[in-house]
């Protein structure tokens, strides 16, 4: 079901409503303080080196260690596998992902805004070498947050794109009575797209696909009576 949000018609954001903070990134869910942000941002840079070199199943915390020269234990006290190591590498990268995208995206209604961004992010993902190896050599670990659950990463994604639903809705651009569904199934979305993008570049070229999910996303969001 639909909500017809009954508001005057929706002007181009100014400047200053268009101006977006940083996605706020927090790496190690509940060890967080174990370590120095300093430390930290070692660990995130040597795990994300040593998955991009040998991938998920051969990355070990020792070599993590080794790469950002400390000990086992300090890598230890922010995670307690790899796993959850993967998920926070990922969570960083897209936190830096969207809020790049989200600072150059055009002034617009939230509809605008939230298509831009989502389309573009996607693309921009699409092309980012940790997670082109990831789909190369250990698609498996993606699994889980597909069948599973949503992991840091998703979750983050999708707070953002709630925020931007509810500034559609408030403009009247969006059309939806429960913008935290519709964010996790705009999530759904977008992963689905990522995850494929190996299918989809041996037929189109990504911007292409990138297209035609601004065109899907726009017609989803749109209102009913809105003018095309």
């Amino acid at each position: 079901m639909t909500l017809r949000v009954d508001t005057p018609p929706p002007r181009p954001a100014t400047a200053a409503s268009a101006a977006v903070p940083d996605v706020p990134f927090s790496p190690g869910g509940g060890r967080r303080g174990a370590v120095s942000p300093a430390t930290m941002t070692a660990l995130l840079d040597a795990g994300e080196a040593c998955l991009l070199q040998v991938g998920l199943r051969r990355t070990t915390l020792s070599d993590v260690a080794r790469a950002a020269g400390v000990s086992r234990m300090t890598v230890y006290r922010a995670w307690p596998d790899v796993t959850a190591l993967l998920s926070d590498v990922l969570s960083r990268r897209l936190a830096t992902v969207i809020s790049e995208v989200l600072r150059t995206t055009p002034a617009g209604t939230g509809r605008e805004r939230l298509v831009h961004a989502v389309a573009t992010s996607v693309l921009r993902l699409c092309r980012e070498p940790l997670v082109i190896r990831l789909l190369e050599i250990d698609p498996e670990a993606l699994l889980p947050f597909v069948v599973d659950r949503f992991g840091s990463a998703q979750l983050l994604a999708i707070g953002t794109m709630e925020l931007l639903l509810r500034e559609g809705i408030a403009d009247g651009s969006v059309a939806t009575d429960d913008p935290q569904l519709t964010a996790q199934c705009l999530m759904l979305t977008a992963q689905s797209h990522l995850f494929s993008a190996r299918v989809v570049r041996a037929r189109v070229d990504l911007a292409v696909m990138a297209d035609e999910l601004r065109r899907l996303l726009d017609g989803w969001l749109r209102p009913r009576d809105a003018a095309a």
